[in-house]
Formats: C-alpha cells, sequence, structure tokens
C-alpha cells in the first residue's frame, strides 16, 4: 500500500437498520463488490467478497454523506483499500 492510501477500517455488519438503499455500487462481475449504502440518514460501505465457500460481508462505520462521499471516491480511484 503506498503511504497516500487510506486505510479503511471493515467491521462485522452491525445490523443496525431493518434497510438500507444501496446508491451506487461496482460491477458484480468481480468476487469483490462494494456497495455505497444509505442507511438512517447516514453512508456506509458495503464490500462482500465470494468464496468457493460463500460469501465474506464487511461494512465500514456511518458517517455523514460529505465524508462517506470522499471515502467511496477513493476507494473507487483506487485511493483507499
Amino acid at each position: 500500500m503506498q503511504p497516500e492510501h487510506v486505510r479503511i477500517a471493515w467491521r462485522h455488519p452491525t445490523r443496525r437498520s431493518d434497510r438500507a438503499r444501496v446508491r451506487e455500487h461496482t460491477c458484480d462481475c468481480k468476487a469483490t463488490v462494494y456497495e455505497l449504502c444509505h442507511s438512517g440518514g447516514l453512508l456506509y460501505i458495503r464490500r462482500t467478497v465470494r468464496h468457493a465457500e460463500g460469501y465474506v460481508v464487511r461494512e465500514t462505520e456511518r458517517l455523514i454523506t460529505v465524508r462517506m462521499e470522499d471515502l467511496w471516491r477513493r476507494l473507487i480511484l483506487g485511493q483507499a483499500r
């Protein structure tokens, strides 16, 4: 990882709300799919990794829109992992 990259803290899903709306997502043709989700007035990123054994889902913390949209942009541009 390059020094200027943002390190994302991936956590187990919290199930804080019963509904989330996916605002944007990456292509599901890859083994790892990212989704920018909106729930309860906050945004978070969900990462789903497909393995032969099944799926592993992790999420970021929930943040206000302006902060999470910046992290999403960085992730898409390869500036965050």
